[in-house]
């Protein structure tokens, strides 16, 4: 829609969908390659554990997460994984699953017990995800007409998206408005360094710099780049960066007509409405899980971050929309998406298919190996594929932070 508006009319673009590009592209993560060697994925605390009445899901891949699940439990970290690994079983073993959600939220950390489609619906956040929509697109406010320069190009050419997001859903949408032709600058807190392979792998099309937002010049930097943003996109919990004074209504108060992308685990809504989350537990909690169980009642999972994945090519096509919208109509907009809510869309009206599994694919075809600032990196094509549209990244992922905080 916004390639042809931008064209000045006509018919839209034939767009095509090949299920081997998006079957590569929804475990990006896994096939990413720099210089030969394959990215973390989970860490050795991030996984299923047998509580007292069922069973647990642990997220502890960032260094802060992992000291809160352990301090939660009692426990103290060792270097020796394995007998780490033993002693959070043996004390999970003891405590009922959802004791162990609310000790580890209450100390900071990550961890949902594993429940059927049936417990989540009744609990009250899994009512409260059921009553949304699978987006939301609002004009928050009023706001001068969007006039983008008519051209044949990338149709986000011109746009700064400013991108406050980590961890797969937010950097993926992003990094989709990059392939499209936005200018996307990712501003990250020295105090939450981000993974090598993660950065490797959502970076593509972006600048990335590191500001504190509590030093001076570090949020006067801020502050010049969000002056000149089109579009800025969270991936924080609801929030996280409030005191900041960057929630959606400051925003459009600070900078008419801009477009805010929020996306959140659980929604900005409902007692879960607060909590941090990530897809494997989200997969865990609303029953996706359980739907994925063996035949020895282990919890399992789908065979890619699809919630993941999914919000964020979603919440790509929302801005991209709400640019449209404001080409004609102006305004200030806010899309909301969240992983929960996905998670219900995909498993609404679905039941175990008990035929045989689809063969294996070989991803080859959809992956691209070159050299770039961080050495040799082997990464899947974007499967965001229409006529006359571009084919890959114009730009390879440099150094984390390595980026002065100054638009082009």
């Amino acid at each position: 829609e916004l390639a042809t508006a931008r064209r000045g009319g006509g018919a839209l673009p034939a767009v095509r969908v090949d299920d081997g590009a998006v079957a590569t592209a929804f475990v990006s993560e896994r096939l990413l390659r720099v210089d030969g060697l394959a990215a973390t994925t989970f860490a050795p605390l991030s996984r299923f554990w047998r509580a007292r009445d069922g069973w647990v899901r642990t997220h502890a891949n960032y260094p802060h997460h992992r000291a809160r699940l352990l301090a939660a439990l009692g426990l103290a970290d060792s270097p020796d994984e394995d007998a780490l690994v033993a002693r959070v079983a043996a004390e999970l073993a003891t405590r009922p699953a959802e004791r162990v959600e609310e000790d580890v939220f209450a100390a900071g950390g990550l961890a949902v017990a594993v429940r059927t489609p049936e417990a989540w619906a009744a609990h009250p956040q899994g009512a409260a995800v059921a009553g949304r929509p699978l987006l939301t697109l609002d004009r928050m406010a009023d706001g001068p007409v969007r006039r983008l320069p008519r051209e044949a190009g990338p149709p986000a050419r011109g746009l700064r998206v400013l991108d406050l997001t980590r961890v797969i859903a937010g950097p993926v949408a992003t990094r989709t408005l990059a392939l499209l032709g936005a200018e996307v600058m990712r501003v990250d807190s020295p105090a939450l360094p981000e993974s090598r392979d993660a950065h490797a792998d959502t970076g593509f099309g972006k600048r990335s710099t590191v500001l504190d937002l509590a030093r001076r010049a570090d949020r006067a930097s801020f502050e010049e780049l969000l002056a000149a943003a089109d579009v800025v996109v969270t991936g924080y919990r609801p929030g996280a960066l409030d005191r900041h004074g960057l929630t959606p209504e400051a925003l459009a108060a600070r900078r008419p007509g801009l477009v805010v992308g929020q996306l959140s685990a659980w929604g900005a809504y409902g007692p879960w409405g607060g909590r941090r989350g990530f897809d494997s537990l989200v997969q865990a909690a609303c029953g996706i899980a359980a739907i994925e169980a063996g035949d020895d009642g282990r919890p399992g999972a789908l065979p890619a971050q699809a919630l993941d994945h999914g919000t964020g090519y979603l919440l790509a096509a929302a801005v991209l929309r709400a640019v449209t919208e404001q080409s004609t109509g102006g305004g200030t907009h806010l899309a909301r998406l969240a992983l929960a809510r996905t998670a219900a869309w995909l498993t609404g009206g679905v039941t175990p298919d008990p035929g045989e599994a689809s063969g294996a694919y070989e991803p080859g075809e959809w992956l691209t190996e070159v050299e770039g600032p961080l050495g040799r990196v082997r990464y899947a094509r974007s499967p965001v594929a229409y006529e006359g549209g571009p084919a890959d990244w114009a730009r390879l992922p440099g150094p984390w932070g390595a980026d002065a905080p100054r638009w082009g």
